[in-house]
């Protein structure tokens, strides 16, 4: 008994020194970021590693001036709606997929599933001809519907699965009392599904928020590029200031950590449970 005890001990030790080594090796690069974005040029190129001698707050205000601001109001509205679409749509066809039994049912999911397969970097060419005809190139709501597309087949398995451990009888009761589909999919099965909703957010949100290609091929006009484009626009104006840059890095950064910090918990909680007990 005492070795397994000194066993297990010595196991969560284990366990505890990875993910706190895992830990550290996030946080470094995270707080180098935010002194780089404190310096001078000078400091960054012969001091890297230093506090730096006086904390310029400037940069951050000049890397919002000088187009952070647009490209991140820009940002905003495309994951925002592209977030809720994408998320909303999946929602719609996993409900029947995962708790209703039709005809070509196996087949639907095929068909929805198979969009992982589809590389983006394929469907490029059809995309910008496609928007191009349809008179949605440069605008965000074509952004905002391919991002959207794009992110529906793995959303729709991940909440399929999770809506299939749903206990039915929950469902059964309700339909019981008069309850329509439409009524047990908003009052039942939405609510228990927050954790699910939670994970699908963020990893859809990551996902848009960091889009380069799409942006870069579909939006020309420079008051409607988002942050990756706007970060490589700043790169080529701002050659000598690499502070200023690293600010707004920084500042790109700051909604994808908010985001996780809200939901971090319903986001382990839709990716851990197996089931939902009444």
């Amino acid at each position: 008994m005492a070795t397994v005890t000194i066993g297990r001990k010595i196991g969560h030790l284990l366990v505890f020194t990875f993910f706190a080594l895992f830990a550290i090796a996030i946080i470094i690069p995270f707080i180098w970021m935010i002194l780089t974005g404190l310096k001078t040029n000078r400091e960054l190129f012969l001091a890297p590693w230093r506090m730096p001698n006086k904390f310029m707050f400037a940069n951050y205000l000049q890397a919002w001036n000088e187009g952070i601001g647009n490209y991140f109001t820009n940002s905003v509205i495309v994951t925002l709606f592209s977030t809720i679409f994408s998320t909303m749509l999946s929602c719609l066809a996993s409900y029947p997929l995962a708790r209703m039994q039709f005809k070509f049912r196996k087949l639907w999911i095929l068909i929805i599933l198979g969009g992982l397969m589809l590389a983006p970097q394929a469907s490029l060419i059809s995309l910008y001809r496609m928007m191009r005809v349809l008179h949605l190139f440069n605008t965000h709501l074509g952004l905002i519907l391919v991002n959207s597309v794009f992110r529906i087949p793995f959303s729709t398995f991940l909440i399929m699965s999770y809506f299939g451990t749903i206990d039915k009888s929950m469902e059964e009761s309700a339909y019981m009392d008069g309850a329509t589909t439409l009524t047990v999919f908003w009052k039942i099965i939405m609510p228990l599904s927050k954790p699910i909703l939670a994970s699908a957010f963020i990893i859809c949100i990551r996902a848009v928020w960091n889009d380069l290609m799409f942006a870069l091929v579909l939006i020309q006009s420079d008051k409607l590029k988002t942050i990756p484009v706007g970060l490589m626009n700043m790169k080529g104006f701002t050659t000598t200031n690499w502070t200023v840059l690293v600010a707004g890095l920084m500042l790109a950064s700051l909604p994808l950590i908010v985001a996780f910090i809200a939901m971090q918990r319903q986001f382990v909680r839709g990716l851990t449970e197996g089931s939902v007990k009444g």
